[in-house]
C-alpha cells in the first residue's frame, strides 16, 4: 500500500483563506475595489478613484432617469394598453433594476466617496428628470404624486 499524500497547508490564521479583507465598516481613501477586481484600486492614484466616483454617480443618476421615463409612460399610456408599451416599460424596468443592482453593489464596498457619489447621482438624476430638463414636464390638474405607485384604476369624479 503507498504512503499516504501529505496534508495541504493550513490556511492564514486571520481566517480569509488569501482572500483581500473586506471592510465592514465606512472608510475613507483612493485604495478601494468598486464592482470589479482591482478596479480602481491603486494603479493610477487618484485619477481612477475619480473616474470610478463618476462612473458611479452616472449609474444613479441613469437609474432615476429611467424611473421618471418609465412614471411618465405609465401616465401617457393611460387606459390604452398594447403590447409594444408593455414591452417597453417591462425593458425599461429591467434596465433600471439592473443599474440599481449594480449601484447597490457599489454601495457595498463601503467606500465614504463611493456612498457621496451615489447620494449625488441620485440627487442630480431626481433634479434632471423631475424637473422637465429633459423636455417638459408631463403634469395633469389631476396629477397626484404617488412615488411610482401606479395610477389608479377609476379615474377621480
Amino acid at each position: 500500500m503507498p504512503p499516504m499524500p501529505p496534508m495541504p497547508p493550513m490556511p492564514p490564521a486571520d481566517g480569509n483563506m488569501g482572500m483581500p479583507a473586506m471592510h465592514t465598516a465606512f472608510f475613507w481613501g483612493h485604495r478601494a475595489q468598486v464592482l470589479f477586481s482591482n478596479w480602481p484600486g491603486d494603479r493610477d492614484g487618484t485619477g481612477m478613484y475619480v473616474l470610478c466616483l463618476l462612473v458611479v454617480a452616472m449609474l444613479a443618476a441613469l437609474a432615476e432617469v429611467l424611473s421618471a421615463a418609465s412614471r411618465g409612460l405609465s401616465r401617457r399610456r393611460g387606459r390604452d394598453s398594447n403590447a409594444f408599451g408593455a414591452l417597453l416599460m417591462t425593458g425599461i424596468h429591467a434596465v433600471k433594476m439592473g443599474l440599481l443592482y449594480l449601484v447597490m453593489l457599489a454601495v457595498m464596498s463601503f467606500n465614504g466617496g463611493v456612498f457621496i457619489s451615489v447620494l449625488t447621482g441620485h440627487t442630480a438624476g431626481f433634479l434632471l428628470s423631475r424637473r422637465g430638463m429633459f423636455g417638459p414636464a408631463a403634469t395633469r390638474d389631476d396629477d397626484v404624486p404617488t412615488n411610482g405607485a401606479l395610477p389608479p384604476s377609476e379615474p377621480k369624479p
